[in-house]
Protein backbone atom coordinates (compact mmCIF):
# COMPACT_ATOMS: atom_id res chain seq x y z
CA UNK A 1 0.00 0.00 0.00
CA UNK A 2 2.52 2.41 0.85
CA UNK A 3 4.28 2.35 -2.73
CA UNK A 4 1.31 2.64 -4.43
CA UNK A 5 -0.81 4.86 -1.97
CA UNK A 6 -1.09 8.48 -4.20
CA UNK A 7 0.11 6.88 -7.35
CA UNK A 8 -1.82 8.23 -10.32
CA UNK A 9 -3.64 6.55 -12.95
CA UNK A 10 -0.90 7.00 -15.20
CA UNK A 11 1.68 5.80 -12.86
CA UNK A 12 0.19 2.74 -12.22
CA UNK A 13 0.17 1.92 -15.62
CA UNK A 14 3.72 2.42 -16.28
CA UNK A 15 4.72 0.26 -13.76
CA UNK A 16 2.82 -2.78 -14.82
CA UNK A 17 0.44 -2.85 -12.16
CA UNK A 18 -2.97 -1.77 -14.25
CA UNK A 19 -4.45 -5.48 -14.71
CA UNK A 20 -3.69 -5.91 -10.99
CA UNK A 21 -5.12 -2.65 -10.45
CA UNK A 22 -8.45 -3.63 -12.09
CA UNK A 23 -8.82 -6.82 -10.08
CA UNK A 24 -7.93 -6.13 -7.07
CA UNK A 25 -7.36 -2.37 -6.85
CA UNK A 26 -4.78 -1.14 -4.03
CA UNK A 27 -5.60 -4.15 -1.76
CA UNK A 28 -3.40 -7.25 -1.11
CA UNK A 29 -4.08 -10.06 -3.11
CA UNK A 30 -1.92 -13.22 -2.44
CA UNK A 31 0.20 -14.25 -5.42
CA UNK A 32 3.30 -14.90 -6.72
CA UNK A 33 5.49 -12.65 -8.37
CA UNK A 34 4.48 -14.39 -11.69
CA UNK A 35 0.97 -13.62 -10.64
CA UNK A 36 0.04 -16.95 -9.51
CA UNK A 37 -2.35 -17.06 -6.56
CA UNK A 38 -2.03 -18.34 -3.17
CA UNK A 39 -3.48 -22.02 -2.95
CA UNK A 40 -3.56 -24.27 0.26
CA UNK A 41 -1.47 -26.67 -2.26
CA UNK A 42 1.34 -24.73 -1.15
CA UNK A 43 1.30 -25.92 2.52
CA UNK A 44 2.66 -29.39 3.18
CA UNK A 45 2.22 -32.16 6.13
CA UNK A 46 3.07 -35.02 5.70
CA UNK A 47 2.27 -36.25 9.27
CA UNK A 48 5.28 -37.29 10.80
CA UNK A 49 6.81 -34.44 13.04
CA UNK A 50 10.45 -34.56 11.86
CA UNK A 51 9.34 -34.39 8.22
CA UNK A 52 7.10 -31.38 8.60
CA UNK A 53 9.84 -29.80 10.75
CA UNK A 54 12.47 -30.34 8.21
CA UNK A 55 9.26 -29.06 5.29
CA UNK A 56 9.11 -25.73 7.90
CA UNK A 57 12.57 -24.85 7.81
CA UNK A 58 12.75 -25.59 3.88
CA UNK A 59 10.08 -23.08 3.55
CA UNK A 60 11.90 -20.45 5.68
CA UNK A 61 14.93 -20.81 4.33
CA UNK A 62 13.42 -20.78 0.84
CA UNK A 63 11.67 -17.23 1.62
CA UNK A 64 14.94 -16.00 3.20
CA UNK A 65 16.51 -16.79 -0.48
CA UNK A 66 13.42 -14.73 -2.16
CA UNK A 67 14.15 -11.98 0.23
CA UNK A 68 17.71 -11.88 -0.83
CA UNK A 69 16.90 -11.59 -4.56
CA UNK A 70 14.24 -8.86 -3.66
CA UNK A 71 17.17 -7.12 -2.03
CA UNK A 72 19.52 -7.50 -4.96
CA UNK A 73 17.24 -5.73 -7.50
CA UNK A 74 16.69 -2.31 -5.33
CA UNK A 75 18.42 0.38 -3.14
CA UNK A 76 14.86 1.97 -2.83
CA UNK A 77 14.47 2.52 1.44
CA UNK A 78 10.73 2.01 1.32
CA UNK A 79 11.40 -1.22 0.03
CA UNK A 80 14.66 -2.26 1.39
CA UNK A 81 13.43 -1.71 4.98
CA UNK A 82 10.58 -3.94 5.11
CA UNK A 83 11.89 -6.69 2.96
CA UNK A 84 15.13 -6.13 5.58
CA UNK A 85 12.60 -6.94 8.36
CA UNK A 86 11.05 -9.70 6.67
CA UNK A 87 14.28 -11.36 6.02
CA UNK A 88 15.12 -11.39 9.46
CA UNK A 89 12.12 -12.51 10.84
CA UNK A 90 12.56 -15.72 8.41
CA UNK A 91 15.82 -16.14 9.88
CA UNK A 92 14.09 -16.28 13.22
CA UNK A 93 11.44 -18.53 12.42
CA UNK A 94 13.78 -20.63 10.85
CA UNK A 95 16.08 -21.10 14.04
CA UNK A 96 12.96 -21.64 15.98
CA UNK A 97 12.33 -24.82 14.00
CA UNK A 98 15.29 -26.01 14.41
CA UNK A 99 15.07 -25.83 18.36
CA UNK A 100 11.71 -27.55 17.69
CA UNK A 101 13.29 -29.98 15.66
CA UNK A 102 16.27 -30.94 18.35
CA UNK A 103 13.35 -31.27 21.12
CA UNK A 104 11.54 -33.22 18.82
CA UNK A 105 14.07 -35.83 17.72
CA UNK A 106 15.35 -36.27 21.39
CA UNK A 107 11.76 -36.96 22.55
CA UNK A 108 11.21 -39.98 19.66
CA UNK A 109 14.99 -41.03 20.31
CA UNK A 110 13.69 -41.86 24.06
CA UNK A 111 13.66 -45.44 24.95
CA UNK A 112 9.93 -46.37 26.23
CA UNK A 113 8.50 -49.55 27.90
CA UNK A 114 5.00 -50.18 27.12
CA UNK A 115 3.62 -52.84 29.90
CA UNK A 116 0.42 -54.46 28.93
CA UNK A 117 -1.05 -57.33 31.34
CA UNK A 118 -1.83 -60.39 29.72
CA UNK A 119 -5.15 -61.15 28.77
CA UNK A 120 -7.44 -63.52 30.28
CA UNK A 121 -7.54 -65.47 27.45
CA UNK A 122 -3.86 -66.25 27.36
CA UNK A 123 -3.59 -66.93 30.93
CA UNK A 124 -2.85 -70.00 31.94
CA UNK A 125 -2.35 -74.16 30.75
CA UNK A 126 -5.67 -74.31 28.22
CA UNK A 127 -5.07 -71.70 26.72
CA UNK A 128 -3.58 -73.13 23.67
CA UNK A 129 -1.43 -70.63 22.47
CA UNK A 130 2.39 -71.09 22.82
CA UNK A 131 2.69 -67.03 23.82
CA UNK A 132 3.26 -64.12 22.36
CA UNK A 133 6.78 -63.58 22.78
CA UNK A 134 6.17 -60.35 24.35
CA UNK A 135 7.38 -61.77 28.04
CA UNK A 136 5.61 -62.02 31.11
CA UNK A 137 5.52 -58.07 32.17
CA UNK A 138 4.92 -57.03 28.68
CA UNK A 139 7.18 -55.96 25.95
CA UNK A 140 9.30 -52.99 25.23
CA UNK A 141 9.44 -51.27 21.62
CA UNK A 142 12.04 -49.42 19.96
CA UNK A 143 11.94 -46.77 17.17
CA UNK A 144 13.02 -47.92 13.89
CA UNK A 145 16.40 -46.31 13.03
CA UNK A 146 18.04 -46.94 16.21
CA UNK A 147 22.18 -45.68 16.31
CA UNK A 148 21.07 -42.78 13.67
CA UNK A 149 21.92 -39.59 14.29
CA UNK A 150 19.01 -36.82 13.70
CA UNK A 151 20.02 -36.50 10.31
CA UNK A 152 19.39 -39.81 9.41
CA UNK A 153 23.09 -41.72 9.36
CA UNK A 154 24.56 -43.90 11.33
Amino acid sequence: MQLSEDADPEEIKKAGFDSYYVDHGLGIYPSSAAGMPFTAAYLQSKGDPLTDLYEDMAAEQKARSTYDYILSLTDDPDVVNPIKFLREREIVHFQRFGEALDYVSDYLAENRVFVMPKPEFMKGEGSGRKGCGCGEEGSSYERPGKGMNRYGRM
